[in-house]
């Protein structure tokens, strides 16, 4: 086991940053994420570092983890973002956007989500289909307005990951072939309520190799190379996002690799590059903080049940995904081989299977790690569990940024 930078024992209690479990557990109570400052510092200033030699614009993806303190932290750092909702559009505008930094993603965007997103004055709607368009278009006219578009095209690219979270091939719902970009790009240039200014893509998520990130790319550019000796010059080539980090022995993206090879091919040309990261900037900068509540066995399995469940953190029922899970207190050397459990009336509701576990014990401490992306974010309250707090922790300082929900907050709006 290899704790990120923000995360160490002292005296046998495990710290984010300057900040003990134990203490946090007692003053927000458990399950709780928690979520460091540092780290997301430590992971912006590595993109930013890397990629330094490129013109290039940081879109967040909202998506990841939307907490307005984290989006506000990271429009202080520089970030635009990365939107797929009019809810999200919301929340960025409410944190201190620039509307102009603003990327609007997404398959299924509805006329009163344009409306706003135009109102507002993003900097482009990366486009998925014909519909769309002819309804953008519709949009813009009735508002006396253009609107500034990127075509998402579908780059064909195979990349390794869960086939969930794969976005960039044929069979998958997201973008458009190259050939019917064309198409969109030229009925587009023909009118006037449209402005084209991008071309973009996205592969997928959760990828750690550099060379699916490099043809995707390569196809942008030329298919925007093209457009421009065809008349049409844009400004943007929108990479997307999906940049894999390390949640157990993986090896996390190398941005400077990727900047090395983008680099090349940016060179001398009028393109701005646009990245859109979520999981690299939050992913390990948040845990879910749990209490064991029972040890439980059976003719075949030791079970750890814990007070978070599949409606804190779905991405193990969901995914499969790995997350390490630590004593918030160190152990003695000794393990159990166990299932780790939630609450939940459901068989897939576990945080780890046959995983070697410290012998904890009921009323004990657990920290579910690498849980800062696609953790809160995907938080439910199925079985009328209301969804955990949400803490920031900077230094030795700890601030509530999410209540938790009550019972009350989660029945009133079904009560006449």
């Amino acid at each position: 086991m290899t704790l990120d930078s923000h995360l160490e024992y002292r005296a046998g209690e495990l710290f984010c940053e300057g900040v003990s479990l134990s203490e946090l557990a007692v003053q927000f109570g458990t399950p709780v994420y928690i979520y460091s400052q540092a780290a997301i510092e430590v992971n912006l200033h590595r993109l930013q570092s890397d990629l330094a030699s490129l013109p290039f614009l940081p879109c967040y993806s909202v998506k990841a983890n939307s907490n307005l303190s984290i989006l506000r932290f990271l429009r202080e750092s520089g970030c635009g973002f990365d939107i797929v909702s009019g809810g999200e559009l919301i929340r960025v505008l409410r944190a201190g956007a620039n509307p102009a930094t603003v990327v609007y993603s997404g398959v299924g965007k509805t006329a009163g989500e344009m409306d706003a997103a135009l109102r507002a004055g993003i900097l482009m709607f990366n486009v998925e289909s014909a519909g769309e368009l002819d309804l953008l278009g519709n949009r813009a006219r009735a508002l006396g307005t253009r609107a500034p578009i990127s075509v998402r095209i579908n780059p064909g690219v195979e990349a390794e990951t869960h086939p969930y979270i794969s976005t960039g091939q044929a069979i998958h719902k997201f973008g458009v072939p190259a050939e019917e970009a064309v198409e969109l790009y030229r009925k587009a240039a023909a009118a006037p309520e449209f402005k084209p200014c991008g071309v973009s893509c996205h592969i997928g998520s959760q990828i750690v190799d550099a060379t699916p990130f490099m043809k995707a790319f390569n196809e942008i550019h030329d298919f925007a190379v093209a457009l421009r000796a065809d008349g049409l010059p844009l400004e943007y080539l929108d990479l997307g996002g999906g940049f894999g980090i390390r949640y157990s022995d993986e090896r996390p993206l190398d941005f400077l690799e990727l900047a090395d090879g983008l680099a090349t091919r940016l060179r001398g040309t009028p393109y701005k590059l646009i990245v859109e990261p979520g999981r690299s900037m939050v992913g390990n900068a948040g845990l879910l903080l749990s209490r064991v509540l029972y040890l439980k066995r059976n003719q075949q399995k030791n079970f750890i049940v814990v007070d978070a469940g599949m409606n804190d953190l779905v991405r193990p029922s969901l995914y499969g995904s790995f997350h390490e899970i630590v004593p918030a207190r160190q152990k003695p050397a000794g393990s159990m081989l166990a299932d780790v459990v939630g609450p939940i009336c459901e068989t897939g509701d576990f945080l780890a299977r046959d995983r070697e576990m410290p012998e904890v014990r009921p009323g004990e401490l657990v920290a579910i790690l690498t849980a800062g992306a696609y953790g809160f974010s995907l938080a439910s309250n199925y079985n009328s569990r209301p969804r955990p707090p949400e803490v920031w922790v900077h230094g030795n300082t700890a601030k509530l940024v999410r209540r938790r929900e009550t019972l009350e907050e989660m029945i009133r709006p079904e009560e006449a």
